[in-house]
């Protein structure tokens, strides 16, 4: 008997090093809009809203302006992003097992279609959460009740993998089974702390451990 029906995956940092990418796309509208550069640790103070709403926030009137310049960025310099060694396959081993594959992402639908397409997984995903299609966002578990609910799925038989630790939290909150991933990790002793159910250090031992569920 398997484990899993449903796998929903977080992206950046867990399916994408796409860590960089997003650090230079916010200082490039920094240094043009604001002309100062911020810190990878302000950026990641940041996070929650998707990409559209900080900038809404922050430039309110300019910010038409500002969030096209963000995506023309983000777009023409996805080459500082890649997916991780060994993921797509881990994705294709999985479909080819019939089991629910899903996306719960602090991302915006935009950037996150626009990295899944490059990068050639988009194709994978039979459900995509992004930051805007919730009201909620991580660490609530509203995606991935959306994840449950759509599939029709047994919260037992449901794992969530991510690298941070919202991801944690969101997946206790909706009552799933939660992996850390900790090659990207930006907040490892956080992770540790909160307890996953399951960690990795390496996409090999993620793959091993799928083999074995699914």
């Amino acid at each position: 008997m398997r484990k899993f029906d449903g796998i929903i995956f977080d992206v950046d940092g867990t399916l994408t090093s796409s860590n960089t990418l997003i650090f230079e796309s916010f200082r490039h509208i920094t240094r043009k809009h604001l002309n100062k550069i911020i810190t990878d640790e302000e950026i990641v103070a940041l996070f929650g809203p998707t990409e559209e709403q900080i900038l809404r926030d922050w430039f309110k009137e300019k910010s038409d302006t500002v969030i096209k310049d963000y995506f023309e960025f983000y777009e023409s310099n996805h080459h500082l992003a890649d997916i991780y060694p060994g993921m797509k396959e881990i994705l294709e081993y999985i479909k080819s097992k019939d089991v629910f594959i899903g996306i719960f992402t602090g991302k915006g639908r935009r950037a996150t279609e626009i990295s899944l397409k490059i990068l050639g997984i988009f194709q994978f995903f039979d459900l995509i959460v992004s930051g805007d299609e919730v009201k909620n966002h991580k660490p609530s578990g509203e995606g991935v009740n959306l994840f449950i609910e759509h599939f029709n799925l047994d919260k037992e038989k449901v794992l969530l993998i991510g690298d941070a630790p919202v991801d944690i939290l969101a997946a206790r909150e909706a009552g799933i089974k939660v992996a850390s991933v900790m090659w990207d990790c930006y907040a490892v002793d956080r992770v540790k702390q909160l307890n996953s159910d399951y960690y990795f250090n390496t996409v090999v031992e993620l793959e091993t451990f799928i083999k074995s569920s699914i």
